[in-house]
């Protein structure tokens, strides 16, 4: 019955991976991943268009330029329909 053991203990042993060996591969699998993630931080942390893009009078000139995007209701002027009517009226 001894030799039974002894045979299932070296089995088990031969299967095992080392302690040691596996503490490493997991170290080093989580300082990649570490590293990875503050890479990833530090790129989202620039901002994605330089400040005061956005506000080029090229970007709000094509609004008043082009007929189709200025007389959207969100764009439009409330007033200016008050002012076309009391200008119409007289």
């Amino acid at each position: 019955m001894a030799f039974i053991m002894e045979f299932a203990e070296n089995l088990v042993l031969k299967i095992m991976e080392d302690p040691k060996e596996r503490d490493l591969k997991f170290r080093t699998y989580l300082y990649e991943a570490k590293e990875g993630g503050r890479k990833n931080i530090e790129k989202r942390s620039y901002p994605m268009r330089p400040y005061g893009f956005w506000t080029f009078e090229r970007h709000n000139s094509q609004i008043a330029w082009d007929a189709q995007i200025s007389n959207v209701p969100g764009r439009r002027d409330p007033y200016d329909e008050v002012l076309q009517h009391y200008t119409t009226s007289k």
